[in-house]
């Protein structure tokens, strides 16, 4: 990435999102000078834009990221039909009816803790290892875009029709990504998010 780049190696996803956080919160009070980008990604973060980056490698030792996520703005509500093809087999592994399954679903807020696979998708935390969900044995060679997706501790909302594998448990119209929105992307890490029933969005609500 070049040499005012660093590249940070975290423990597991948890020890990357409490760290990306402490990144933010020390830039906010300006005890991160210099940094022009921070990228998160499932166990590691990128800095970049340091004139030093040594020296801040070394200072990471004795670095005590407090717990608790970094949370971006207001909540961002992605309105979602849940009629995806999975939505049964999801409810089953839950133990509960596809209704309880997508109450459960939405009653949850979200967090973007990367993105990546695609522009405009992003991996967002919140629901609990309860409901972790495998990714199905085979994948489709086409996912509609504007699926709602749930794969291990993440749900994911493609934005664009591509291969996938992860368990699909509804749709939106949302657009994740375009090019003529600044900024392009919906979701950026550390975004809250919430998903939306249709039935309680717009003038059902």
């Amino acid at each position: 990435m070049g040499e005012h780049a660093l590249l940070v190696e975290l423990a597991d996803a948890a020890a990357a999102e409490a760290f990306h956080a402490e990144l933010l919160r020390r830039r906010a009070s300006g005890a991160l000078p210099g940094v022009r980008e921070i990228v998160p990604a499932a166990r590691t973060v990128l800095l970049d834009g340091l004139a030093e980056p040594a020296r801040l490698a070394a200072e990471l030792p004795g670095w005590e990221p407090r717990p608790g996520h970094a949370r971006v703005g207001t909540v961002v509500e992605v309105p979602v039909r849940y009629d995806g093809p999975d939505l049964a087999e999801v409810a089953a592994r839950w133990e509960v009816s596809p209704e309880e399954a997508a109450r459960i679903h939405s009653s949850a807020e979200f967090r973007v803790a990367f993105c990546g696979f695609a522009p405009g998708f992003g991996y967002l935390t919140g629901l609990g290892a309860r409901y972790e969900v495998p990714r199905r044995a085979t994948p489709r060679t086409a996912v509609p875009a504007g699926s709602v997706a749930l794969a291990g501790p993440y749900t994911g909302v493609y934005p664009r029709s591509s291969p996938g594998g992860w368990q699909l448990i509804g749709t939106t119209d949302a657009v994740l990504w375009d090019t003529g929105r600044e900024p392009a992307a919906l979701l950026s890490p550390g975004t809250r998010v919430r998903f939306v029933p249709a039935s309680r969005t717009g003038a059902d609500r």
